[in-house]
């Protein structure tokens, strides 16, 4: 087990590409440890392959990338636009409701983060926002679509925990929801006090007709989620045909619908999704022989006797165990924090008659936000370096939002009903 530890911390300090730490780490354990042949290593590497379950996942990559190309992010964009225009920081309340749009769309908190910035970036500081409010604000409320159907890390933590994702995808909806709201608020908080874009008499009212406009325009994308719910949910297709369907959706919009799709769209969401599959299906495939070794060592019973002796409170165990996958956060990947740390974690809760739905709902939000933390968070790395924005700053913007959502998670952890109201009202108790 040392060993394990040992060469995992000591390859990830030295800024190994974190695949390649998991799977020489897991190499390493297996080469000192004579009870176990050592060909099981491979063994370990292919099994993770062979997962029907895991098509979902380039699917709703692939889906996600298609419709950046379909016209339908423009489109969400303009509704957004249109709905904050008489709210303060409405270009950073923009980012709010854009990323709750999106969140039935993308499904990844990084690429949402990303695209964001990119359009909203330079108009926000041409109206006088700060670089670090614009890129706290368009990083951290990426962190909805980890929440809102199709959420990859949902994905990831059902198949890995056995949990019926037709039911994650109903229980992210409303703390999705939430999380848009809280973050609005705070938005007009911090853009108030800061004084970024105060709105003016000569902006014009909504009308209805503007709103019912805007929303016709941008039904296909808001429909999605539901259209993946209800077929999952009445057995018309699996989660992973559900993904393919996603792609069919998407092309059919773009080219039927909107008349924007091009050849040239598709090859660049062809090629952007082949280069994001690899990088996930690299770290999945690689973690096969750590998994190995940390069930073999019986470190999640260890780790288990240990929080146990904390404490037995539900509630408190749920806060413990988010607070942990917080600072895990802060130096892995999501995907490998749900590859990791789902089967360590999930049969501790339950043990205690903590719902799995409700406690994958937090684990989503809570594993994706550390993409949004230094030191190695992926998103924020990369909403900074499109606006050049020092972390610093952007650090020191960004606190009022994560004080925000750690907020919600309280509430949401003491409160398991708001979590589970719909997947019980869809699917029964």
């Amino acid at each position: 087990m040392s060993v394990l530890l040992v060469s995992f911390l000591f390859l990830l300090v030295i800024g190994m590409p974190v695949a390649f730490v998991i799977g020489i780490s897991g190499l390493a354990f297996f080469a000192v440890t004579p009870d176990i042949p050592f060909s099981i290593t491979v063994q370990r590497i292919v099994a993770q392959t062979q997962s029907y379950s895991f098509l979902a996942v380039p699917f709703f990559i692939f889906a996600g990338n298609l419709m950046n190309e379909s016209g339908i992010t423009k489109r969400i964009l303009k509704f957004a636009s249109l709905l904050t225009r008489r709210m303060y920081g409405g270009m950073a309340q923009v980012s709010v409701v854009m990323s709750t749009m999106m969140g039935g769309v993308s499904g990844s908190a990084t690429a949402d983060a990303a695209m964001e910035t990119r359009i909203l970036g330079p108009e926000m500081m041409k109206r006088g926002y700060s670089k670090g409010y614009i890129t706290a604000v368009n990083c951290l409320t990426g962190l909805i679509t980890a929440t809102i159907p199709p959420s990859l890390g949902l994905i990831l933590y059902g198949f890995i925990g056995e949990v019926s994702i037709g039911r994650l995808f109903c229980a992210g909806i409303v703390p999705g929801v939430i999380m848009m709201f809280v973050l609005m608020l705070t938005v007009k908080i911090t853009s108030t006090k800061k004084g970024f874009e105060k709105p003016g008499p000569e902006i014009p009212r909504i009308t209805w007709g503007e709103v019912w406009h805007g929303l016709r325009e941008s039904i296909w994308a808001l429909m999605f989620p539901v259209i993946l719910i209800v077929g999952i949910r009445f057995g018309v297709c699996t989660p992973s045909e559900a993904g393919a369907f996603a792609v069919i959706y998407a092309i059919l919009v773009g080219a039927f619908v909107y008349h924007e799709f091009t050849v040239k769209g598709f090859i660049g969401a062809l090629r952007t999704s082949l280069m994001d599959t690899a990088a996930v299906m690299l770290i999945i495939t690689l973690s096969g022989p750590f998994s190995y070794a940390v069930t073999y060592v019986n470190l999640p019973q260890k780790l288990a006797s240990v929080i146990f002796g904390i404490t037995e409170n539900p509630q408190i165990l749920v806060i413990v165990i988010l607070i942990f996958l917080f600072v895990a956060g802060m130096f892995l990947d999501s995907n490998v924090n749900f590859l990791l740390l789902t089967p360590i974690f999930l049969p501790m809760v339950t043990k205690l008659g903590v719902d799995p739905v409700h406690f994958g709902v937090l684990m989503a939000t809570i594993v994706t936000m550390g993409v949004m933390t230094p030191p190695v968070g992926s998103a924020l790395y990369t909403v900074c370096g499109i606006l050049d924005c020092p972390i610093e700053e952007y650090t020191k913007e960004a606190l009022p939002f994560f004080l925000a959502i750690m907020l919600e998670m309280i509430v949401l952890v003491f409160f398991p009903q708001i979590v589970l109201f719909l997947p019980n009202l869809v699917y029964g108790v």
